[in-house]
């Protein structure tokens, strides 16, 4: 089992490149299914998601090539089988594969996916969405099948805007006859990738971004050139250590608009950040103000920083307040923080903050991949040496975590323990 040390107290300063975004990439590459022919993704973050996504690929036979940073997907070789429980569930993207091969195939079959437990996330969203296109959902314990004659376009209302639901309905309409609508679609930066992915490849999308989406199917997607968009969340993560133990550390290769609800926060909090056409450089300030965040669907705080944000209120004079809305497991990385010596209290959906506290190193175990991310906040934080435990779940979604932050000072390693 690998765990991370870190042996906190070190200044952060230099420059750290952002990868490619995650949750683009983990619905980029089951989307080139649907191709043709070759498709060329390149910035594709080097991670464990992707790595599964790979091997997903490679079981159903595509020809599948990294070079550097790039992927070359050819789908052509593709045998439309079961995909089994061992390889689904190592993570919660393995889903789009459901919609991607629907949508070429007109029959998908495989097991639930897997990924965290932070909470329900039932798939019966995407199900809704296959079921309005005409395809049929039988499911024998957690083995799903959807299968269709032919696939048509409706109108489909999405109860919540669902990030999954709206790529995987997108990812199943894109060959159907007619024209597929998404009302209240997700409208995450990531979805925009993904329909420029498609509308690359021959696909006709407008709307991504919106709450309306409209697909006119098509008979063909052929291959394409595409890149991943930087990892807003990656961003985040690093800005907010930054903002912690920075001295001027310039997080690089970002898109500063995706990153706003965090840089309004940094704001009320008397946070400096200089944001530049593709950086933002954070410092850490002589005192902290107290502030409240809620998550909230794009363009509103991410669910995906706020594990990250409540180690950075901790260190706030006074009262502070997360109301997570979003998943109802979400605050697992508590108890951890409080054993560090946070002051952390929590009520059903929300926790309350009292600061500043001092934080101590000792063991503490990631429960999942942004409650990790927030552990290693506080470890860089802290003092003394914090050993983090279960970190494959934070190599899911950081690409050269230990390199990166090496580089600008930490003290950090990945250990193997029993």
């Amino acid at each position: 089992m690998k765990a991370i040390k870190i042996t906190g107290g070190k200044t952060l300063s230099g420059s750290i490149r952002i990868s490619g975004a995650k949750n683009s990439a983990v619905a980029l590459i089951p989307a080139a299914i649907l191709a043709s022919d070759k498709v060329t993704i390149c910035n594709v973050p080097e991670i464990t998601d992707t790595d599964a996504l790979s091997e997903i690929l490679t079981f159903l036979g595509a020809k599948v090539h990294r070079a550097s940073e790039s992927m070359v997907i050819d789908p052509s070789t593709i045998e439309n089988k079961e995909i089994p429980e061992n390889i689904s569930k190592k993570l919660r993207a393995s889903y789009y594969f459901m919609g991607a091969l629907l949508g070429k195939y007109k029959k998908v079959s495989m097991y639930f996916p897997g990924g965290c437990s932070i909470g329900k996330r039932p798939i019966n969203l995407h199900l809704k969405g296959f079921e309005a296109l005409g395809a049929t959902v039988t499911n024998e314990g957690d083995l799903y099948t959807v299968e269709a004659d032919e696939l048509i376009g409706d109108e489909i209302y999405l109860d919540i805007a669902s990030v999954g639901a709206t790529i995987n309905i997108m990812l199943a309409a894109v060959l159907a006859k007619g024209k597929t609508t998404i009302e209240n679609a997700a409208k995450e930066p990531e979805i925009v990738n993904v329909a420029t992915f498609l509308n690359n490849m021959g696909a006709d999308i407008k709307g991504a971004g919106t709450s309306k989406i409209i697909i006119k199917g098509v008979k063909e997607l052929k291959g394409c050139f595409h890149e991943v968009i930087p990892d807003r969340i990656e961003a985040g993560t690093y800005a907010i250590m930054g903002a912690l133990c920075g001295s001027y550390l310039k997080v690089d290769n970002i898109i500063p608009k995706h990153l706003e609800a965090l840089l309004l926060k940094f704001d009320e909090m008397g946070i400096d950040t200089e944001v530049g056409e593709d950086y933002v450089i954070v410092s850490k300030p002589d005192q902290y103000k107290p502030t409240s965040i809620k998550t909230m669907v794009y363009p509103g705080f991410p669910t995906d920083l706020q594990q990250q944000f409540t180690v950075l209120l901790t260190q706030s004079k006074g009262s502070s307040s997360v109301e997570e809305t979003i998943f109802e497991n979400r605050f697992m990385h508590i108890p951890h923080l409080n054993n560090m010596g946070a002051n952390i209290t929590v009520k059903d959906s929300k926790a309350l903050i009292t600061g500043p506290t001092p934080l101590k190193g000792t063991k503490v175990e990631a429960t999942d991949l942004r409650a990790g991310a927030a552990l290693v906040i506080a470890a860089l934080l802290a003092e003394g040496e914090t050993l983090i435990t279960n970190a494959e779940h934070i190599l899911r979604g950081y690409e050269e975590i230990v390199e990166k932050l090496t580089n600008v000072g930490a003290k950090i390693e990945i250990v193997e323990i029993d």
